[in-house]
């Protein structure tokens, strides 16, 4: 994902490697096992990420920062921004890390603000082997505000963030992700439901079709959230679609 304001070009956890190549499958026996990515990426998509001003990173697993994306930030030395617990890996892998991002605490960001929303990757004892991850609530002047909730599942952050941020856009991890044991690491189809409808205006579901254990597709979340009234709320953009907000 990439958001353009002004001059600035944000790059969101980069997974640039071509098909097949970024890493092997997540699961072995859930799900057909396959290399990921399970697709290429569009064909727009290197000559938007080469105007890239500005990394920013949720987390560190490989479907968020894969090694093509690493040796790209790193070739350009782009500045990066990350959480708080990201900084030392990100520092010692030769990373640019620019700005360092704290929980619940709000940091200047390209002349307005970004702050770090706590996520839970997971369900049960499943979120903690998964590690530290970041959500962010962005405000930059003249632009829409918007929240990205990363890979998380619904939680008491997630509906404070909904309901009294109000951010005007709110981006959903939304492949409901999961591995051959334990619970899924991201919402379920009801909790996407109820994060759409608790969100005060426009959805941007992500994290779809590009991983083998991401079993949601674009034509079943288009019908649940046609079934239950909610689809004008929510864009559901297929790879390399353009958005203007």
């Amino acid at each position: 994902m990439v958001i353009e304001t002004k001059d600035k070009v944000i790059l969101i956890d980069p997974m640039l490697g071509k098909k097949g190549t970024a890493g092997p499958s997540f699961t072995f026996f859930r799900y057909k096992p396959k290399r990921n990515p399970i697709l290429d990426l569009p064909e727009n998509a290197m000559e938007i990420v080469h105007k890239t001003t500005h990394c920013l990173l949720t987390h560190l697993h490989p479907d968020h920062l894969d090694k093509a994306a690493e040796q790209f930030l790193k070739s350009r030395n782009i500045p990066i921004i990350c959480s708080v617990k990201d900084e030392k890996i990100l520092l010692k892998r030769g990373l640019n890390v620019s700005q360092v991002i704290n929980y619940w605490k709000s940091s200047d960001f390209l002349g307005g603000t970004i702050e770090g929303i706590p996520a839970r990757h997971g369900y049960g004892f499943v979120a903690k082997p998964m590690g530290n991850v970041m959500g962010y609530y962005i405000q930059l002047p003249n632009e829409k505000t918007i929240y990205l909730s990363s890979d998380t599942i619904y939680t008491q952050a997630v509906d404070k963030v909904l309901k009294q941020y109000k951010p005007d856009i709110s981006v959903v991890a939304s492949g409901r992700a999961q591995l051959d044991l334990l619970r899924p690491l991201l919402m379920t189809m009801e909790d996407i439901v109820k994060f759409v409808k608790n969100a005060p205006d426009k959805v941007i579901a992500n994290h779809l079709e590009a991983v083998n254990h991401c079993p949601i597709t674009r034509e079943e979340l288009t019908s649940e959230l046609s079934k239950k009234g909610l689809i004008d709320k929510i864009y559901i953009p297929q790879d390399g679609e353009l958005m203007e907000f």
